[in-house]
């Protein structure tokens, strides 16, 4: 069963780790597929050079997207997923509470 979210465009900053014994794997993967977001409006994937982590900032309307590429990545890799704002998204709600 599919949630019913809110389509409202957000952004979330997604920070990978290889799990111990997975780099080969993941990286054979990812030349041979890309690793797309196809449901997501943007994207942008940063590696940590000479580390095993790195981050993705994704635009969706579609929250379950980030789960979805997690999951289909969750063998090799693990996951912190983080809603994240603006400035101006963060001060127009700041200012519902200190005013």
């Amino acid at each position: 069963m599919l949630l019913s979210v809110n389509r409202q465009m957000m952004t979330f900053l997604m920070h990978w780790t290889f799990k111990t014994g997975f780099h080969e794997k993941a990286a054979r993967k990812f030349m041979a597929t890309g690793a797309p977001m196809p449901e997501c409006k943007s994207w942008k994937r940063f590696h940590a050079a000479g580390s095993v982590q790195g981050w993705i900032i994704v635009e969706t309307e579609d929250p379950q997207a980030c789960y979805e590429h997690a999951a289909e990545w969750a063998e090799c890799l693990d996951w912190t997923v983080i809603p994240v704002f603006t400035d101006e998204q963060a001060g127009a709600l700041i200012s519902k509470v200190y005013n």
